[in-house]
C-alpha cells in the first residue's frame, strides 16, 4: 500500500518522469489478490487522506473534469462517442495525480491532462472497448423493455404486467453491466501507471475485481450513501466525492495489485 507519510518528495515538473520513478513501487501481482473484506471501507478512508492534503487543487481538477466531458458530449453527433473515449483519458491522469500525492508530491494541473502524454492510444482504446461492450449489453435489455411494452399494449394487459417486464430488463442490465464495470474499473491505472495494453488492463481488472467481490459490494453500499448526501446540495457535494473516489480506487489499486 502507498504510504501517506512517504518524505519522498518527486520533481512535479514532469509528471511522467514521476510515473516511471514509481514503476517499480512494490512488487506487481498479476491478476490481483483477494483482501479482507473490511478494505472495502478502509479505500474510501485512504482516498480521503489523498484528497485533504490537496482538497482545493482536487476541487478545482474535479469542475474542469466534469465541464470538459459536459462540453465534449454537448458536440452534434460526434460528441455521444466521443466523451467515452476522453473519460479514460483524464481519469488517468487524476490516478497518475494520486501516485504523486501518495509519494509526497504536489498535485498539479498538469496532472489532469498526463493521459494525453502517456499512453493515449492504449487509454482511448479502453473507452473504446468499454462503449462497445455497454452497446452490446443494451440489445438484450432493450429487446426485453421493448418486447414487454409490445405485448402489454397488444393483449391489453395490466400496467403491472408492463411493470414486470421493466423489472426484468432493470436484472438483465444490472447482470451485464456489473461484469464490464469490473473489467473497466483498474483499466485505466493499470494502462497509466503499470504501461499495460488495454485488452491486457481490462482483463486484469476483471479478475482483481472477482477476487475482491465482498470488498466492493461494501464499498459500493458505502458509495451508494455518500452519493446520495453529495446529491442533496444541488450536486454540489460531487465536486468533493468524485476526487473521494478517485483517489479510493487508487487506494484499491495499489492494496489489490501491489504485495507493498
Amino acid at each position: 500500500m502507498a504510504d501517506l507519510e512517504n518524505p519522498y518528495q518527486p520533481p512535479a515538473s514532469d509528471v511522467t518522469d514521476v510515473l516511471d520513478a514509481a514503476a517499480s513501487d512494490g512488487a506487481y501481482i498479476e491478476g490481483g489478490r483477494a483482501v479482507v473484506s473490511g478494505r472495502g471501507w478502509s479505500w474510501i478512508q485512504e482516498g480521503w487522506g489523498y484528497f485533504r492534503r490537496h482538497a482545493g487543487m482536487w476541487v478545482v481538477l474535479s469542475f474542469i473534469f466534469l465541464m470538459l466531458v459536459i462540453a465534449v458530449s454537448l458536440v452534434p453527433v460526434l460528441g455521444w462517442l466521443a466523451a467515452p473515449l476522453l473519460v479514460p483519458v483524464l481519469i488517468a491522469g487524476l490516478l497518475a495525480g494520486c501516485q504523486t500525492v501518495a509519494r509526497g508530491g504536489d498535485l498539479e494541473l498538469a496532472h489532469l491532462f498526463a493521459g494525453f502524454r502517456r499512453n493515449t492510444g492504449q487509454l482511448v482504446l479502453v473507452g473504446l472497448i468499454g462503449f462497445a461492450l455497454t452497446m452490446v449489453a443494451a440489445i438484450p435489455m432493450t429487446l426485453v423493455m421493448g418486447a414487454g411494452v409490445f405485448v402489454a399494449g397488444m393483449s391489453g394487459a395490466s400496467l403491472p404486467a408492463v411493470g414486470l417486464s421493466l423489472l426484468l430488463a432493470m436484472l438483465i442490465s444490472l447482470a451485464l453491466f456489473v461484469p464490464i464495470s469490473m473489467a473497466t474499473w483498474f483499466a485505466p491505472a493499470l494502462v497509466m501507471l503499470q504501461d499495460q495494453s488495454a485488452p491486457r488492463a481490462i482483463g486484469e481488472s476483471f479478475r482483481g475485481c472477482l477476487k475482491n467481490i465482498v470488498p466492493f459490494l461494501i464499498y459500493g453500499l458505502i458509495i451508494f450513501a455518500l452519493s446520495m448526501i453529495a446529491s442533496i446540495p444541488f450536486g454540489l457535494g460531487w465536486l468533493v466525492l468524485m476526487p473521494v473516489v478517485l483517489c479510493s480506487v487508487y487506494a484499491a489499486y495499489r492494496d489489490i495489485f501491489f504485495s507493498a
